[in-house]
């Protein structure tokens, strides 16, 4: 089973618990000197019209740029009109022409490990006054996303032995590595989901498939998915008993941090 690229259809299903924590970072974000406002691995814009109201973008305003490797996924961001300019580019090598006001992450980079060099070069992008804004889960060690490398590893010893680790650090480990270059804000919150019944498979399977579950599918056949999917399934009904509506409660832990250079 190849995924060559993000489903957005069905990330979008849990559109909403993905936005609020956008939000809450968003409500962090001080006043913005001139230029223009990054919305860096912006997906399917779902945060595209709450950064363009906040900071007057698009029209005479500022710009609005979302910047994203996934083309399906910027198919879906130009249709909600909130976007200036959208650029399929990769963040491991983006560098923006002129230095943004600010730059805005929302879920993504926790995909891309070196933290340590890539936090600081995107704070070096920022015009003087400008505001570095990061939102990431930090879900690594919980059995929604640590039964996924349990169950790969088993079913498939010869194959999963290169799975990443995360890259993502305790908020304090991000407010020590930048305070040096600014002002931070850095803090952890951990959102109680709620997830509705499926008709297939447990709900915290449904949220993880279209995201942290990518990297293991992606190398699987048809009849291995089935398989993993069905261990994956029985595993997360004794982590996350169902509610008698055949919910589902998943916490979930997300690391944010704010800098202003």
């Amino acid at each position: 089973m190849t995924q060559s690229d993000w489903n957005p259809e069905r990330y979008a299903r849990f559109g909403g618990l993905r936005l609020r924590p956008a939000l809450d970072l968003l409500a962090q974000v001080p006043d913005l000197p001139d230029g223009a406002v990054i919305d860096l691995c912006c997906g399917n814009g779902a945060v595209g019209g709450a950064l363009a109201e906040r900071f007057g973008c698009g029209a005479a305003g500022r710009q609005l740029i979302g910047i994203d490797s996934s083309p399906a996924m910027l198919a879906e961001a130009e249709k909600t009109g909130a976007y200036c300019d959208l650029l399929e580019a990769d963040v491991t090598d983006w560098d923006p022409d002129t230095k943004p006001a600010l730059i805005f992450s929302n879920a993504a980079l926790h995909w891309v490990g070196g933290h340590e060099a890539m936090m600081p070069r995107l704070a070096a992008m920022l015009a003087r006054g400008g505001v570095l804004a990061v939102q990431m889960p930090r879900q690594w060690g919980a059995p929604s996303h640590r039964f996924i490398r349990d169950i790969a590893a088993a079913l498939f010893a010869d194959r999963f032995a290169d799975l990443p680790e995360t890259p993502v650090l305790a908020a304090l480990k991000y407010w020590e590595m930048l305070a040096p270059l600014g002002k931070v804000l850095a803090w952890e919150s951990e959102y109680v989901q709620r997830l509705e019944p499926q008709a297939d498979g447990h709900p915290v399977r449904a949220f993880t498939q279209s995201t942290a579950m990518r990297p293991v599918l992606e190398r699987l056949s048809e009849d291995e998915t089935t398989a993993f999917l069905h261990a994956y399934d029985a595993a997360l009904g004794a982590a996350y008993p169902l509610l008698p509506d055949g919910g589902a409660l998943m916490p979930f832990r997300r690391v944010f941090f704010t800098l202003t250079v």
